[in-house]
């Protein structure tokens, strides 16, 4: 099933980025800690132009702090990257940002060189809410900078330290299919953009071999490694009071339970991709997506060839 994936004013914010971006000492990209790869943007790199990078894994306290550690390892492998995870518990999150950056660009700072950083994510990926924390206890809105969209606001951390945030930052197509998938689950995408029940599957489809304790243990059902995702949904539906008149579940209500628990950590903290997973199906994606490309370019000549 394809993710009906509309950017929106993908273009806006490309625009202010490119702008921007010559003035900026550090990105911050937020990432959701559930799905790190899947959630980060894939145009970013072009946009920044080689610029320092601190990857922050939001909501950490919904995802599996196992496979958070091995995304931090990965990130900070990287050459001019750091990372770093957050929740909404963090009682100094300005700190931990501003340590991170620098570290990042060790000769900004002081009031001749104030450190520039831009933040950007994927809707629903908090960073709305980390910017309204910040604003409320330790950063000031200093107003809309000129030449830019006028979404984008300037934030004063420090005295030396300010923060643009800019609208959330979206690419054109998916191409990889779990990506898609793992986006639909955590919220980032819009409901009217994909069939919950089908994401529910996929997302059963990972659970069960990865987190099939938190399954038992959320729906009381025994040997869960013993379901696939169909029946497995099935049965969650009937546990769950799921069943339409005639003693059938009803699969489209079940789907909408399994996606709201997932959303909402009834199943305990879950990640639905290690690095390791993540980058094998980016290079399946990629290789896929340079067939089709090959495949409509041969389409497009074969419709242009005169006819005999």
């Amino acid at each position: 099933m394809a993710i009906q994936w509309f950017p929106g004013h993908m273009h806006l914010t490309r625009k202010a980025i490119g702008e921007r971006i010559k003035d900026i000492d550090v990105v911050i990209e937020m990432l959701d800690a559930r799905l790190p790869g899947s959630s980060a943007n894939p145009m970013l790199a072009e946009l920044i132009q080689g610029k320092p990078g601190l990857k922050i894994l939001s909501k950490q306290d919904l995802a599996d702090p196992v496979q958070t550690r091995a995304w931090l390892e990965h990130y900070n492998a990287l050459p001019d990257v750091r990372a770093l995870a957050l929740d909404t518990s963090m009682v100094s999150p300005a700190k931990a940002l501003i340590e991170a950056c620098q570290q990042l660009a060790p000769r900004r700072g002081g009031m001749v060189k104030p450190m520039r950083v831009l933040i950007c994510g994927i809707p629903n990926v908090g960073k709305s809410t980390l910017i309204n924390t910040l604003k409320g206890k330790r950063a000031a809105k200093t107003g809309d900078e000129a030449g830019v969209t006028k979404q984008e606001m300037r934030i004063a951390l420090a005295d030396d330290f300010y923060l643009y945030d800019t609208p959330g930052v979206l690419w054109p197509r998916i191409i990889v299919e779990q990506s898609g998938f793992n986006l639909a689950a955590s919220g980032a995408i819009g409901v009217n953009a994909f069939d919950e029940e089908v994401v529910a599957l996929e997302l059963l489809h990972y659970l069960i071999p990865h987190y099939p304790q938190a399954l038992t243990d959320r729906y009381k059902i025994n040997d869960v490694s013993g379901h696939t995702d169909e029946t497995l949904l099935e049965a969650i539906g009937r546990v769950r009071g799921a069943v339409q008149s005639g003693g059938r579940v009803n699969t489209t209500k079940a789907a909408h339970l399994v996606i709201h628990d997932f959303r909402a950590c009834a199943l305990g903290p879950v990640t639905l991709e290690t690095p390791k997973e993540f980058f094998q199906w980016l290079d399946e994606g990629k290789k896929a997506d340079a067939e089709r490309a090959v495949r409509k370019k041969s389409t497009e000549k074969a419709k242009k060839a005169p006819r005999k």
